[in-house]
């Protein structure tokens, strides 16, 4: 088995090329950075124009992880940005597929985003895979277009496409807000979630590897798209609690009503961070388990105890 993995440096890139040689498996990986250049590797964009075709010969899987990411702020307009969005994760996936197909590459796995299916859920109605409705946000529709363009290639060209949409995801080495909720934490900065009952699909990175090195070969997974989670929603509430536990810090989650928070929140004109905070996001991953017989290897748990040992470890790396 030889596998291409896009996005090689990244969070997921690095764990898939790791688990992957792990089975013993060939790695090829794509990195930007010239600085990172090995003998397995290769620099370059994903872009409409890359010239992939030095790169594929003998490929059997590619796993698509590199993407231009999610910014919660984003300097330029709105049209800017999409065309941005749409440069690497839409046209520039969708010239690696069709060069895929055409050098006999067998099997396409792509890590798309649940995004794509929207930005939160009802109660008890989680996201399945099905789509009724192209996402507004930018950059969920980028990846939403790129799904939908590879279905196509897939069909003209016998490719078997895979596509992952994965929540939030955690780890060891996490950053973004993830990274900013073990630092309050860590601190003892009392925070009025105490009394959120919402629930929240997240996955940790070993759970998803798991599931993508699963679609690389598995019969079943061909032409088909996988909601993936810890099988484990949680309230902010919850993840805040099992964090504090994990870093034998004292509990400061102060029980605010949750029409407290989202009443200062409008007031503030910060109601999109009260929804986050406060909102459902659920995936239903139930065909997924009975698609390829796979379940998450790592308890919500087990996860947020790993991911807050590396966290503090970085932070006293001689200890």
């Amino acid at each position: 088995m030889k596998l291409l993995v896009t996005g090689a440096n990244g969070f997921v890139g690095r764990r898939v090329s790791s688990a992957a040689k792990h089975e013993n498996w060939g790695v090829k990986k794509q990195v930007r950075d010239l600085a990172l250049k090995t003998d397995d590797t290769i620099v370059s964009d994903i872009q409409t124009n890359t010239d992939w075709s030095a790169h594929l010969q003998d490929i059997d899987c590619i796993v698509h992880c590199a993407a231009r990411v999610h910014q919660m702020k984003e300097a330029k307009s709105g049209a800017d940005v999409l065309q941005a969005y749409r440069e690497t994760n839409r046209f520039g996936t969708l010239n690696l597929a069709r060069q895929a197909a055409d050098a006999g590459v067998k099997r396409f796995v792509f890590i798309s985003s649940i995004k794509v299916n929207g930005e939160q859920t009802s109660p008890e109605q989680a996201f399945v895979p099905d789509v009724s409705q192209p996402p507004s946000d930018s950059y969920g529709l980028s990846k939403y277009e790129a799904e939908i363009g590879l279905k196509a290639i897939a069909e003209q060209t016998g490719l078997e496409v895979v596509i992952i949409r994965p929540p939030l995801v955690y780890g060891e080495g996490v950053k973004a807000n993830f990274q900013s909720m073990m630092n309050i934490v860590r601190r003892g900065i009392p925070l009025p979630l105490g009394a959120i009952n919402n629930h929240r699909s997240l996955v940790y990175i070993d759970n998803l590897v798991s599931l993508i090195i699963t679609c690389c070969t598995h019969p079943n997974a061909a032409g088909k798209t996988f909601l993936v989670s810890d099988n484990d929603d949680v309230s902010t509430t919850r993840l805040l609690k099992q964090i504090a536990k994990s870093m034998k810090k004292p509990n400061r989650l102060l029980p605010i009503p949750e029409r407290a928070i989202h009443f200062v929140a409008n007031t503030l004109g910060k109601s999109d961070i009260a929804n986050r905070l406060c909102g459902n996001l659920q995936v239903d991953i139930s065909d997924t388990i009975e698609s390829l017989d796979w379940i998450p290897p790592v308890s919500f748990e087990q996860g947020i105890a790993n991911t807050v040992d590396a966290y503090l470890n970085a932070l006293n790396p001689t200890k």
